[in-house]
């Protein structure tokens, strides 16, 4: 009877400890690559791989001012999609995000809304300056 509860006791340690479930929360640490599609005539399509480009990507993202639980809709197009990779583990496929991005007049900001999560995000002058930079000017 011990030997057959200390048996199962094994089992369900050992299949509970191997399942690790991948989060659905990413640390932006973990962007890795960035596909971005620019809604112009010509559509666009960039990739982002180099490092340095990433780290700046990282950290205007993390200055985004971001309300949840928003259904936003804008008048017209987004300018860009962006889809982000992130890398939980590199023996599990990346996560990907996907954010819809418009650049307003003058450079004065930038609305990101992230349709999964129903959020809407805000950048204003220099990160927004930044940001466009980066995902135009490849």
């Amino acid at each position: 009877m011990i030997i057959n509860l200390f048996i199962i006791f094994m089992i369900v340690t050992t299949l509970t400890g191997c399942s690790e479930e991948v989060p659905k929360e990413f640390d932006l640490n973990q962007l890795t690559r960035v596909d971005v599609h620019v809604l112009t005539d010509e559509n666009n399509e960039i990739t982002i791989t180099e490092e340095e480009k990433i780290k700046v990507l990282r950290d205007v993202l993390a200055k985004v001012d971001w309300e949840q639980g928003v259904k936003a809709e804008m008048p017209r197009k987004e300018d860009v999609r962006a889809t982000l990779f992130f890398t939980f583990d590199k023996n599990m496929p990346e996560r990907l995000f996907e954010y819809s991005i418009w650049f307003n007049q003058g450079n004065a900001s930038v609305t990101i809304i992230d349709r999964e999560k129903n959020a809407y995000g805000r950048l204003e002058k220099e990160d927004a300056k930044t940001l466009k930079d980066i995902l135009l000017n490849n």
